[in-house]
C-alpha cells in the first residue's frame, strides 16, 4: 500500500453501506468523495454516486464497495475515514477527518487552519 492510498480510509460500516448502493444502482460505478469550497465552516464534504472515473482519481475498495476521491479532495481527507452511521437521528456517511480544526454541527463541513 503506498501512501497515498494508506491516507484515506473506508471503515467496514461504509463499506457495507456503500456496496448496497452500488447494487441497487447498477449504472453507478463508485462513490465519490469531494471536499468543496463552501459550507458554513468554509470546507464541506459531498458525496455522489458516479460511473465516471478519471485518470487521477484515488480508487478505493473494500468488501465489494468501490470509492473514487480527486487529488485535490485527497490533499484535505489525507489520514481521514470514510465511516457510515445509522441511529435515531438517521442515518449518513461521514468524514472523520485529523485535519480538520473545525466543523458544523451537522458535520458536513469543516474549516483547516
Amino acid at each position: 500500500m503506498n501512501d497515498i492510498t494508506a491516507s484515506f480510509d473506508i471503515s467496514a460500516a461504509a463499506a457495507a453501506r456503500v456496496a448496497e448502493i452500488l447494487a441497487d444502482d447498477p449504472s453507478a460505478k463508485a462513490l465519490r468523495v469531494e471536499v468543496l469550497a463552501g459550507g458554513c465552516s468554509g470546507l464541506q464534504y459531498k458525496f455522489d454516486l458516479t460511473d465516471a472515473r478519471t485518470e487521477e482519481d484515488l480508487v478505493l475498495e473494500r468488501d465489494g464497495a468501490t470509492v473514487f476521491v480527486d487529488p485535490v479532495s485527497l490533499d484535505f481527507l489525507a489520514g481521514a475515514e470514510l465511516d457510515f452511521k445509522d441511529s435515531l437521528m438517521g442515518a449518513h456517511f461521514l468524514v472523520k477527518n485529523p485535519n480538520a480544526t473545525a466543523s458544523c454541527g451537522c458535520g458536513t463541513s469543516f474549516s483547516i487552519d
